[in-house]
């Protein structure tokens, strides 16, 4: 349960903190943007099970892979790119959390 509360709450709650916290004036998109990027659980129709609780997502789902990852961190350094890296690299924290506390 503890897990379960720790992984939701940085995909749901840690975004409203950033957006309320760093774009005061546009909270609502950068909001809607860094929810959007939980997206990348779409590679996880591509497993068998699709859910698998004792299962580290981190290079185990190809938009999980070490590359991909790579790409999330560059996206940091571009304006245009910073809060899709944003959220994607939250993302990546929050199930490499779940890796960690298995």
């Amino acid at each position: 349960m503890f897990k379960t509360i720790v992984h939701y709450g940085i995909h749901f709650f840690i975004p409203v903190l950033i957006a309320l916290g760093f774009y005061k004036k546009q909270w609502k998109t950068v909001f809607f943007i860094l929810i959007a990027t939980m997206l990348i659980d779409l590679d996880h129709l591509l497993a068998t099970p699709i859910f698998n609780a004792n299962r580290c997502s981190i290079n185990f789902h190809p938009l999980h892979s070490y590359i991909a990852i790579g790409i999330y961190v560059s996206f940091l350094f571009f304006k245009k790119t910073r809060i899709l890296g944003i959220g994607l690299c939250l993302h990546i924290f929050a199930d490499a959390l779940d890796c960690f506390l298995m």
